[in-house]
């Protein structure tokens, strides 16, 4: 996925402007930023959900206004930031909704649609709320099936925001490990929004950051989330420490 010369605006104010920005097979990416710097409103535009104000999205050398949307589904899933049921969809008709894309002119699941379910809802720890009303779980839980719909309809793209949100520390761990092991061993590519930068630090090849005023940065994330660089976009000075072999973000006191 490429973006070329991309603006995107919310009212008079520019989020971000010119962003010319390259995603390949296998890399991880997290988009970091302060509320309302943009990070959701990128991910909608990138998903098609939405126009850019100026440039293009471009998959595969198309623009993604071209694409037809069974197709497309097929290159890139989303996870939104927030949801609501407004039905009592089982959780296994949840995560199979998510493999229509391959359908065609099909109108029942097949045996390979049910085996993609279950293998997401094993992966992500929910295979034993598969008979569940998705109504009745807690919000970490409802996270989790999220997750397994995504990972059912087994795109080469994910778009993801805040994939950690109302997940236990045990549950973030096995999130952040899963998904750098679909960049690393099935060359998937993942454009995550994260708050956690320890988090997406653990994860990410390369990080982009939304600087608020419609500038940016962008590049592996060894050159990227520097101290200078976190404390200029999130607006508040962060420290980095060294320990046992990792590096962690802190907040340091006082104020930029």
């Amino acid at each position: 996925m490429q973006t070329r010369n991309l603006q995107l605006r919310i009212a008079n104010r520019v989020l971000i402007d010119a962003l010319d920005w390259q995603v390949a097979p296998g890399e991880c990416w997290c988009v970091i930023g302060r509320n309302g710097a943009g990070k959701s409103t990128l991910l909608r535009t990138l998903t098609g959900l939405r126009d850019a104000e100026a440039g293009q999205v471009v998959l595969h050398e198309r623009p993604i206004a071209d694409w037809p949307l069974q197709a497309l589904a097929r290159e890139r899933a989303f996870l939104p930031q927030g949801r609501n049921d407004a039905f009592g969809y089982r959780v296994i008709e949840t995560v199979l909704s998510a493999r229509h894309p391959y359908h065609e002119d099909a109108y029942w699941e097949s045996a390979d649609d049910y085996t993609a379910a279950h293998a997401a809802l094993q992966a992500m720890d929910v295979a034993a709320l598969a008979e569940r009303d998705v109504r009745s779980l807690s919000g970490g839980e409802r996270q989790r099936v999220a997750i397994a719909a995504v990972l059912a309809q087994d795109t080469p793209l994910l778009l993801l925001d805040e994939p950690a949100n109302a997940l236990d520390l045990a549950h973030q761990v096995g999130v952040m490990n899963l998904l750098a092991k679909l960049c690393r061993e099935k060359d998937k590519s993942v454009i995550m929004v994260s708050h956690d930068l320890n988090l997406a630090n653990s994860i990410a090849t390369h990080a982009l950051l939304l600087m608020g005023d419609g500038t940016w940065r962008a590049g592996p994330a060894s050159e990227v989330l520097t101290a200078p660089l976190l404390s200029a976009c999130l607006g508040h000075p962060i420290e980095i420490v060294s320990h046992g072999g990792r590096t962690i973000y802190l907040a340091a006191e006082g104020k930029t």
